[in-house]
């Protein structure tokens, strides 16, 4: 606004002073007499005629039509009587501005364009007022544009500035006000379940907001559809007008919640009729979770694949390993809930399960060569097909005893050769054995060598309780130090210390556990055993007789 234009406090209250009084300044009512193409002659019971530009006008008055003007001079530079329409229309806008600002009563205006933090609002009369962004609406204002040439009302926050007319205005106050004047009614006659009907203002991802008539309601996206909904915008434009169910009510918070989905049939209503255990349907991935996936069997109706029903034979970590959104799948109903709205559905049920023919393709004591997959501590896991697994434990990898680490044994993706011990198909577990593809050499040496019997063995390892020996079936033994002397009074750590390493010892078993895998021997029960069977021969060929000779004797004679 020019300086020209702008009227200071001291000229409005000369102006409101003067607005009856006649003679310059004063306010005159006249008479639309002629029109041309630039001016309208007014009639002002005056010596000559008024005349104003017909751009003062907003719209063409017509003959006979009374105008209000101002007189500025009676007399002009040409003799004729000079007038003002926009002095005069400022004059009773200012008055009315005035009163409203005091009043606190709202003024109409017209957004006329953006300027920088908010809008320039034309009041009327040349009068321009500033309305900052913040204050143009209830909400957020996305896009400044839209509101340009918007005719509306406004609250006077300020009138003048440095003693010149330099209004602000705010929108949002009084949007405000008519909202809590109309929800107030809106919540004093509405109920839950009726219709109403609202144009969609703007959109937020749960949903839209509904213009009610100057306050807002909210349609959820979950009010929006029976189905799986993701997007508002799917279901609703911008200024469009929709019918909606009014579906919750919150006077103490005045929030209001609408439903479009409820003017169509509940799916699960009648649910049972449609659907049944171990029916197989197609459905539409709608979303993964780490426990599973979501699947829509029809608009409004979505059940849940638990993680552990995407596969008989893989372990699945999350379900996006097998499918992804939007996949069309078939599914088994292995359950539902219709009072929680629930269904449990699974996918692997849709396939063959491996595991009913595993014992036929894999019977007990069938060798087999496969790679090794994982290496634990405890064991091998031996891939015998993609997705189903052995395990060959370490006890069961040799007769003997353990003494190296899986992992220096073996590597992933080794050969090995297997057989099969036992198959749970239920609880799908395949155990495996290795030692088993040989004989068993306790079972040979329970055979072979019972107790007292003599055996040659091979010092493989000394202790400071004795010597490890092997057999010649391969097992392994203890001979306790105390079993090593073959006289009583021999110095048993003396010994302990001449056997060497891969030295031959004949010794007698005195233990075979084949349960606890022990081998127990002794030189000096072979020793005494040796001597008696020599004294049995010797007494055998002198023809002793036990009853008529003592030991004494008999030892007297050797």
């Amino acid at each position: 606004m020019s300086e020209k234009e702008s009227i200071n406090q001291d000229q409005l209250k000369e102006y409101l002073t003067t607005f009856d009084k006649k003679g310059e300044g004063s306010s005159l009512e006249g008479i639309v007499v002629q029109i041309d193409k630039d001016f309208v002659y007014l009639d002002v019971g005056m010596k000559s005629e008024g005349r104003v530009p017909l751009s003062d006008f907003d719209t063409v008055p017509s003959l006979g039509d009374v105008v209000t003007c101002i007189l500025l001079n009676e007399e002009g530079r040409n003799g004729e009587v000079v007038v003002s329409k926009r002095r005069a229309d400022s004059k009773i806008l200012i008055k009315t501005l005035t009163t409203a600002f005091e009043e606190k009563k709202p003024v109409e205006g017209k957004i006329a364009k953006i300027v920088k933090g908010g809008y320039e609002v034309d009041l009327g009369a040349g009068i321009m007022a500033f309305l900052p962004l913040s204050r143009a609406d209830l909400h957020r204002v996305e896009e400044p544009a839209s509101l340009v040439g918007k005719t509306s009302l406004f609250f006077i926050e300020r009138l003048y500035e440095r003693n010149k007319i330099n209004p602000l205005v705010n929108r949002k106050d009084y949007l405000q006000q008519h909202a809590d004047a109309a929800r107030e009614q809106f919540f004093q006659n509405a109920q839950v379940g009726d219709i109403v009907e609202g144009t969609v203002k703007s959109f937020a991802s749960f949903g839209a907001f509904i213009d009610l008539g100057g306050f807002d309601g909210l349609l959820h996206l979950n009010d929006m559809s029976w189905g799986h909904a993701t997007r508002p915008k799917d279901y609703a434009k911008k200024d469009q007008k929709l019918q909606l169910k009014i579906v919750r009510l919150d006077p103490e918070n005045k929030k209001i919640n609408l439903g479009l989905k409820y003017f169509q049939e509940d799916p699960w209503v009648g649910f049972e009729k449609r659907y049944h255990v171990d029916d197989i349907v197609e459905g539409r991935v709608t979303k993964l979770t780490d426990f599973g996936a979501f699947v829509e069997i029809e608009e409004g109706i979505e059940g849940l694949v638990h993680v552990s029903e995407l596969s008989w034979i893989k372990r699945v970590k999350h379900p996006k390993e097998v499918l992804s959104i939007g996949e069309k799948v078939k599914v088994c109903v292995l359950g539902y809930d219709t009072s929680e709205e629930r269904v449990s559905l699974g996918l692997k049920q849709t396939m063959e399960n491996p595991w009913d023919q595993i014992a036929q393709k894999y019977p007990v004591g069938q060798k087999i060569t496969k790679k090794v997959k994982k290496i634990t501590p405890a064991g091998l896991f031996i891939e015998l097909e993609e997705g189903v697994d052995g395990f060959l434990h370490a006890d069961d990898l040799s007769w003997g005893k353990r003494t190296q680490s899986l992992a220096s044994m073996f590597s992933v993706g080794d050969d090995v050769e297997v057989v099969i011990t036992e198959i749970s198909p239920e609880q799908h577990r395949i155990s495996l054995g290795m030692k088993q593809l040989q004989q068993n050499p306790w079972e040979e040496m329970l055979s072979l060598h019972h107790r007292g019997e003599a055996v040659e063995a091979e010092v493989v390892g000394k202790t400071n309780f004795g010597v490890f020996v092997r057999v010649p079936n391969g097992l392994e033994g203890l001979i306790h130090k105390t079993n090593l002397a073959n006289t009583q009074n021999a110095e048993l750590d003396s010994i302990l210390e001449n056997i060497a390493i891969g030295s031959k010892i004949t010794a007698t078993v005195i233990t075979v556990a084949e349960d606890k895998r022990r081998l127990a021997l002794s030189v000096r029960d072979h020793v005494i055993k040796q001597q008696n069977l020599e004294m049995g021969q010797y007494l055998s060929k002198n023809n002793f007789e036990d009853s008529k000779y003592t030991l004494a004797d008999i030892m007297k004679k050797m």
